[in-house]
């Protein structure tokens, strides 16, 4: 092969995001998966050789979650889980982590708030994804940056900003 050959290879294309979409929960209303896999590397944004997983529950299953890990009492719309930590990272290093969404929830939040109800699943994927990219809506201006972030991407994925 020719030097000239070798200097002109093109580069390569970085590898997207893997997505593992897990239904447990099944209804009218649930988006594909290959729209929660678009969603999802939205949000990720350059992720690179990553893997999260997304988990669509019923409400029991979100409620005995949110028990379990934030000590509250009840379903919840989403719920993200990091493998943020160093141990896990060597384990397993390109895996994010897992967000757990619960369809009833959604879908009730949705009708409740007369939004378009995949505008409001697509949310939820994207919030779900900034909480395992370490942002976080504790302190108003931790919870702006994150919103911002949260408006771009719905932005580019076609939706309306969620907190307009």
């Amino acid at each position: 092969m020719s030097r000239s050959a070798i200097s002109k290879t093109e580069p390569r294309t970085p590898p997207k995001p893997r997505v593992e979409v897990q239904y447990v929960f099944r209804r009218d209303g649930v988006p594909a998966k290959a729209v929660i896999t678009k969603w999802a590397r939205a949000a990720l944004e350059h992720g690179g050789n990553m893997e999260l997983v997304v988990r669509i529950v019923g409400e029991g299953e979100s409620a005995d979650l949110n028990r379990r890990y934030r000590r509250r009492t009840g379903p919840t719309n989403v719920l993200s889980f990091s493998y943020a930590g160093a141990e896990e990272r060597q384990m397993a290093p390109g895996l994010l982590g897992d967000i757990v969404i619960c369809a009833p929830v959604v879908a009730r939040e949705a009708r409740e708030r007369g939004v378009d109800p995949r505008a409001h699943w697509a949310h939820m994927v994207v919030h779900g994804i900034m909480h395992l990219r370490g942002y976080d809506h504790i302190h108003a201006r931790d919870a702006r940056i994150m919103e911002q972030m949260e408006s771009r991407i719905m932005g580019r994925l076609g939706f309306a900003d969620p907190y307009a």
